[in-house]
């Protein structure tokens, strides 16, 4: 069965929408909603990282806030509101805790993901109630086709949110006639999967990246959808909305972009606290904000935030027009396009650091302590640094590449 037609136990509906909980809603109060939160998210770092999972209590105040429905279709019960909606309140969530954070942006932001598959995937995924939390998955792993479908079995790590999801996508590689394999993305229920908690690490210990097993589950060939990060779906996409059905690589930056720039925001505002209460260590015995040098160091990395946040912002608002260009094809968001939004996404990440950078250096050796926040924040960006998407060497000479006529050598 091809992943475009509808399964015949799918009663798929074309006209009928699920309502969101607050019709009225406005993205101006999802951002003060994300802000309010600020406190509190910072309050409870040290017991999410304790807890290796975002806590239940931050989910259940992100479902009742519409956190998860930010872009989700108006027709699934999501509000479908604007990339630059999304990215702002995912920015206000990870100034409070980054790892509470990412586990949210992944999977909020990936009803994306799901646009690029069959609609009565879709129709099956929001249920009645819209409900649709989602992480993915990549590094595929061999399945077995069978009449209608595949049988998958499996472990996949790195699922962030995975405790708090209602799905989770996994990819497989799918066999073909010739022999060859083409990988796939793969949506599977939460009830059909377990977690193994195999996520210990130094920073974002509070994401539960853990590890999602699969063990002997049919997977119906419309609850899957072609593994091309690099390609937009074309023709038969579900969703009239352009942002939807655009190239999903450079989408992937601006999650963890979003998640980057938040977290040194967050520094920030606790650079500023101590630059506020604490005095020089020699005469004359001024607050540091009183000082020449610490001015320096604080509109330095001020300036850094402000211009990562200033250029993220900017590559979503690209994403948006290379998606509008054709709201079914993606028109001339051409791999280069993608590409390079994807390196300026980057860049958006290293201007973060490099402000995180000067916050850590100069705020004194006590913020070195253990149980310091502004450590922990370290902590936090330097795992942040280690994702396979982020060496931007690679991604900046496949760019070039592409721009020349040749061909990429890797896949971002």
């Amino acid at each position: 069965m091809s992943s475009t037609q509808t399964h015949p136990s799918i009663q798929v509906r074309p006209t009928k929408c699920l309502a969101p909980p607050e019709p009225g809603l406005t993205p101006a109060d999802l951002l003060a909603r994300a802000r309010a939160m600020i406190p509190t998210l910072r309050a409870r770092q040290a017991q999410t990282e304790a807890a290796g999972r975002m806590l239940e209590c931050a989910n259940q105040e992100f479902l009742s806030a519409g956190f998860y429905r930010i872009v989700q279709p108006r027709r699934f019960g999501g509000y479908e509101f604007g990339l630059d909606s999304y990215v702002r309140v995912m920015i206000e969530i990870a100034r409070g805790c980054p790892s509470t954070a990412w586990a949210l942006a992944l999977v909020s932001g990936h009803p994306i993901m799901l646009a690029d598959f069959a609609e009565a995937a879709q129709v099956e995924a929001y249920g009645e109630d819209g409900d649709y939390r989602c992480p993915s998955v990549g590094s595929p792993l061999p399945v077995k086709r069978e009449p209608g479908g595949f049988r998958v079995s499996g472990g996949w790590d790195y699922a962030s949110g995975c405790d708090v999801s209602t799905h989770v996508m996994v990819s497989g590689l799918v066999p073909e006639d010739d022999g060859s394999f083409v990988a796939r993305l793969m949506l599977v229920d939460r009830k059909d999967l377990s977690i193994v908690d195999n996520w210990h690490m130094m920073g974002m210990q509070g994401t539960g990246s853990r590890r999602v097993v699969i063990d002997n589950v049919f997977v119906p060939e419309y609850r899957t959808a072609a593994m091309t990060m690099w390609q937009a779906p074309g023709k038969g996409a579900v969703h009239e909305n352009p942002m939807y059905n655009g190239r999903k690589g450079s989408f992937f930056l601006i999650e963890l972009g979003s998640v980057v720039v938040g977290t040194v925001k967050g520094a920030l505002d606790l650079y500023e606290e101590i630059c506020r209460t604490k005095k020089m260590r020699f005469s004359p015995k001024m607050y540091l904000f009183e000082s020449h040098e610490f001015q320096q160091y604080y509109g330095d990395a001020q300036a850094k935030v402000d211009a990562a946040e200033a250029l993220l912002l900017k590559v979503t608002e690209q994403y948006v027009e290379a998606c509008t260009a054709d709201p079914v094809t993606g028109g001339n968001f051409s791999e280069e396009t993608d590409r390079r939004l994807f390196a300026a996404a980057q860049l958006a990440c290293q201007l973060a650091w490099e402000a995180l950078e000067i916050i850590f250096t100069t705020a004194g050796t006590s913020i070195g302590a253990m149980d310091s926040m502004l450590a922990r924040l370290y902590r936090d960006a330097g795992v942040q640094k280690t994702h396979f998407v982020q060496q931007h060497s690679r991604t900046a000479v496949n760019a070039a590449r592409l721009h020349f006529g040749l061909p990429p050598l890797t896949p971002f």
